[in-house]
């Protein structure tokens, strides 16, 4: 079933089936914020009797170990931090930067993929690459998976986890989407079957907004690219960011179809999606729910 989770369905319908849709699957585990709790007391005890405030256990336990626990059956080991030395992220990259205008060379899709012609999922801004691998993994024989990337050490990191786990379906490219993405799928053997862009930077001040990875000419590549059928899930923790990426893939409702015109169970009052459909969350996912913050999801279909 677990080979099922990215295959395109025969019928519309199917999709957003929540029982009977390989895209909606049951989570492996019960996907709740770290921070839910049935003791509404504002002070614990450890054993040595010291009052710990949750404030102060939240703190404690937000680290990288949170985000293990959840990717844990990934197993993957310190051997790039020993190797390479440590990787510092720059969590915030402007894209419009002049060394970021050139599309990513194309690779040569034969080499980086033991089958080319499988179906692709494309994860735009694939951070880590966790996420990625997680479905990767079990998606071995039935689904090729590209992570595009704008930070060069999450990719660079990323590949060698890859390599580490012996993955033949999945790649990783430094890339800024926004100038990269079109040439890079055309050239793909297979067809496009799934886009996700999960969490993007905000850039919350109004005079970076157009760094915004979501833009209209990056909407309209990903639906002239996707194949009748193929999906496109979006999220964030950010509601201002998750209404700017639904209004511009709203616009364009003569191509693509929502959820909402098909099965408005699955969504609350203000449409968006009740729960994650891939049966993991990202680590953005993760930290955010931790925090309390509510995931704002859209998920789209091509028409046919």
């Amino acid at each position: 079933m677990a080979s099922l989770l990215c295959a395109v369905p025969r019928t519309t319908g199917s999709l957003y089936s929540i029982l009977s849709s390989p895209f909606f699957k049951k989570p492996t585990r019960k996907l709740k914020p770290f921070f839910a709790t049935s003791i509404p007391q504002t002070n614990r005890k450890c054993s040595n009797g010291v009052a710990v405030s949750i404030a102060e256990e939240r703190e404690t336990v937000r680290s990288p170990q949170l985000v293990a626990s959840e990717y844990a059956d990934l197993n993957l080991s310190d051997k790039f931090s020993e190797e390479l030395g440590h990787v510092r992220i720059r969590q915030h990259v402007n894209p419009l930067r002049a060394s970021l205008s050139e599309p990513a060379p194309v690779p040569d899709w034969c080499d980086i993929y033991s089958d080319s012609t499988l179906p692709l999922m494309v994860d735009i801004g694939s951070g880590s690459g966790r996420f990625l691998m997680w479905l990767a993994k079990r998606n071995l024989d039935s689904m090729n998976y590209l992570g595009l990337e704008i930070r060069q050490k999450l990719v660079k990191r990323a590949n060698y986890w890859a390599n580490e786990l012996a993955l033949s379906n999945i790649h990783f490219i430094f890339a800024n989407a926004t100038v990269s993405f079109k040439q890079l799928v055309s050239t793909y053997p297979g067809p496009l079957t799934l886009v996700s862009i999960l969490c993007p930077d905000p850039h919350f001040k109004k005079k970076y907004h157009k760094r915004r990875v979501v833009q209209q000419p990056l909407v309209e590549s990903i639906v002239d690219s996707l194949i009748p059928g193929g999906r496109v899930f979006v999220q964030s923790d950010v509601l201002e960011v998750a209404l700017d990426m639904r209004n511009k893939f709203d616009t364009i409702s003569d191509e693509l179809l929502h959820v909402d015109k098909i099965n408005p169970s699955l969504l609350d009052d203000e449409g968006w999606l009740l729960s994650n459909p891939m049966g993991i969350r990202t680590e953005r996912e993760i930290h955010a729910e931790f925090e309390g913050a509510k995931i704002y999801r859209r998920v789209y279909q091509k028409r046919k």
